[in-house]
């Protein structure tokens, strides 16, 4: 979509220099699909180009991994087949790729949209929300003046296309911890319709072999976390859901009404719950969704997406 409000397009990493008007521009699949108006009903007049900031895409340390805001969904997928990704031996990067793929997007999408904009634009089908937010990712946020603070991603992301982010503030990046990498992990990911937007999309965490960490996303307008100090039983896990998640919380919009995310979202935690109650040893992560089989870690990342299954193959 042409963007023919835009005065100027200004080269920065300064969130000194916004002014009312601005907005961010990093991968732009938002941008250029919604146009002058994305973010309000104010039309857009300059965009502050992150294009030539230079930030190293993924950075691995011993403490974890550093995603800048500027890493392309491509970038991202092609991190566990990378040396020294496979050299940590972390279990929790199995859930890069489905989350990559749950965006059920072209090559083009996955060259250019990044893992930043994903979380600024906070849909709650958004993928890489899910990821971060499931492995307990911190989030560095710039502001004028110099000025940075740090917000969980769990916290980042308010509601329905709302986050914390304050008028000028720059999203940095997504710090994920080598505690959280370190843990077993399981996916589950439902949605109405074949490659269609994800409706439900939920990850477990078996932290140190024992307590369990929930993460529940796309059902709900923002991440609801769950911890557990053990691996809870069925009963005690529904409990946890009716507590923490009231009805008002639940998405409602043509990918799938509240009731069925619900209901859906209480399925597939008990997948979980039941996965990772099984001892080590068992085998490895379980993908649920809209996906075909794991790829050869050399495949082309581009040729990777979904054959679709759809909810009621699943017995929704």
């Amino acid at each position: 979509m042409d963007m023919n409000t835009i005065e100027a397009v200004v080269p920065t990493t300064d969130p000194e220099q916004w002014r009312d008007g601005d907005a961010w521009l990093a991968g732009g699949t938002v941008l250029f699909s919604y146009g002058s108006l994305a973010f309000g009903p104010r039309p857009l007049t300059r965009l502050l180009d992150l294009g030539s900031a230079g930030w190293t895409p993924v950075t691995i340390t011993a403490e974890g991994i550093d995603l800048a805001a500027t890493c392309t969904v491509a970038e991202l997928y092609s991190l566990p087949g990378t040396p020294d990704a496979i050299s940590r031996n972390w279990p929790a990067l199995d859930l890069v790729r489905p989350c990559c793929d749950s965006f059920v997007a072209s090559f083009k999408v996955w060259n250019m949209s990044t893992v930043g904009g994903n979380l600024c634009t906070s849909l709650p089908a958004g993928p890489m929300i899910s990821l971060c937010a499931g492995l307990d990712g911190t989030a560095t946020i710039l502001g004028p003046g110099g000025t940075s603070r740090t917000v969980p991603v769990a916290q980042f992301v308010t509601g329905d296309a709302a986050n914390c982010l304050a008028p000028g503030e720059l999203l940095r990046s997504i710090h994920l911890p080598a505690s959280a990498l370190s843990a077993r992990v399981a996916f589950r990911r439902l949605s109405l319709s074949n490659l269609g937007r994800s409706g439900v999309l939920l990850i477990g965490r078996l932290d140190g072999g024992t307590s369990l960490v929930l993460t529940v996303t796309a059902a709900t307008k923002r991440p609801v976390q769950l911890r557990f100090d053990a691996v809870p039983g069925t009963d005690a896990l529904a409990d946890a859901l009716d507590e923490a998640i009231p009805a008002d919380l639940y998405h409602n919009d043509i990918h799938g009404l509240p009731a069925w995310r619900r209901d859906m979202t209480y399925r597939l935690a008990e997948e979980i719950r039941a996965e990772l109650a099984v001892p080590e040893g068992a085998p490895g992560l379980r993908v649920s969704g809209d996906f075909w089989p794991p790829p050869d870690p050399g495949q082309d990342v581009r040729g990777h997406h979904a054959r679709g299954l759809n909810a009621q193959q699943e017995g929704a």
